[in-house]
């Protein structure tokens, strides 16, 4: 029997650990964008609450947010919080790991139902049944997987510091879930063939096309192309620069380039712009060129309107299963201490 791990669909449900967590609410404001603003940050002081937010999110929620960031970065403000409430304006398994690491914080999410491709296609019980094997490998998954994936885990990484984690543990076999093509990148820059991979993706990055950016290029010859290693090969192959979310923007400001194509969800380019003015940033374009693939379909689910309503009822709120948390908790601190 094969150990290679099957192709899953992606089927759009969050982890099962807030299954029966309360629905956001359906009801509908009848308010401005300025009145919803102004009430965010009412209820953020009423409430003691935190909120963060990932540069992929619409940019008018970047702009009310405490703290943007990667998913290292947020990992780290929300290990420091003081807050009461954390409202966690990115996808589900960005807020389970805010709650593992705050058990008796209220987390709060303005969407429950907004997932990842990389989490879905990872089940833990199929993920389980696949390491048995590979016996003896440390497992490093990717911070992009469920609560439950987490706790199977040795190390958690993340984008920003999974090529230092893995060189590391130079001495050990090792298993890496659940993107491919950023296990693939890792592999190449630690000089680990060995390294066995999870066949995930993540939908918004494996839908870049070669063939559309070697077009532009063409247009923008003196344009830096720069990539999130979660995209495929056929895109790293010419990026002169490839980081995690919060990597691309310090490239884009510090570099003396003026043009950059910029190959990740394009909610970046609202960060990216504020902190490189004046350089022209244009968004990677996808294969198919009638839909918005660069965008994330879970991240948009995130709206001010969501926000207000889940910082007014304190709902819909990420739990995670104590026996799951503590054995989650683990490969999370030991990335946070491998990433001091």
């Amino acid at each position: 029997m094969s150990n290679d791990p099957p192709h899953l669909p992606v089927i759009g449900n969050p982890s099962a650990t807030s299954a029966a967590a309360p629905p956001a609410s359906t009801e509908r404001l009848d308010m401005t964008e300025q009145e919803l603003e102004d009430g965010i940050l009412r209820l953020k002081q009423e409430k003691n609450a935190v909120i963060l937010a990932h540069y992929y999110q619409e940019s008018e929620i970047q702009d009310l947010a405490d703290f943007v960031g990667d998913s290292l970065q947020l990992s780290q403000a929300a290990a420091k919080t003081q807050a009461d409430v954390i409202a966690f304006c990115g996808v589900h398994f960005m807020a389970e790991t805010a709650k593992i690491l705050n058990p008796t914080k209220v987390v709060v999410v303005p969407d429950l139902e907004a997932g990842c491709s990389l989490a879905d296609g990872c089940p833990a019980p199929v993920f389980a049944r696949w390491l048995e094997g590979y016996p003896g490998h440390t497992v490093v998954s990717y911070i992009n997987c469920s609560a439950e994936v987490k706790a199977l885990s040795d190390v958690i990484c993340t984008s920003s510091n999974a090529v230092k984690i893995v060189k590391a543990l130079a001495d050990q076999k090792i298993v890496f879930a659940p993107d491919r093509y950023l296990g693939a990148f890792v592999k190449k820059q630690a000089g680990r063939d060995d390294i066995v991979l999870w066949q995930g993706t993540c939908i918004v990055h494996e839908a870049f096309s070669e063939r559309r950016l070697l077009e532009l290029m063409a247009k923008h010859p003196d344009a830096a192309v720069i990539a999130h290693p979660e995209c495929h090969e056929g895109i790293l192959r010419h990026a002169h620069h490839v980081a995690s979310t919060s990597g691309l923007i310090k490239y884009a400001k510090e570099s003396p380039k003026q043009t950059f194509i910029v190959a990740t969800e394009a909610g970046i380019l609202h960060k990216m712009q504020a902190e490189a003015p004046g350089k022209t940033l244009i968004a990677a374009p996808p294969e198919d060129e009638s839909c918005s693939c660069n965008m994330c379909p879970h991240m948009r689910r995130n709206t001010l309107e969501k926000l207000y309503l889940c910082l007014r009822d304190l709902k819909p709120q990420v739990d995670v299963p104590e026996a799951i948390r503590v054995r989650a908790l683990q490969p999370i601190q030991r990335m946070l201490e491998m990433s001091a």
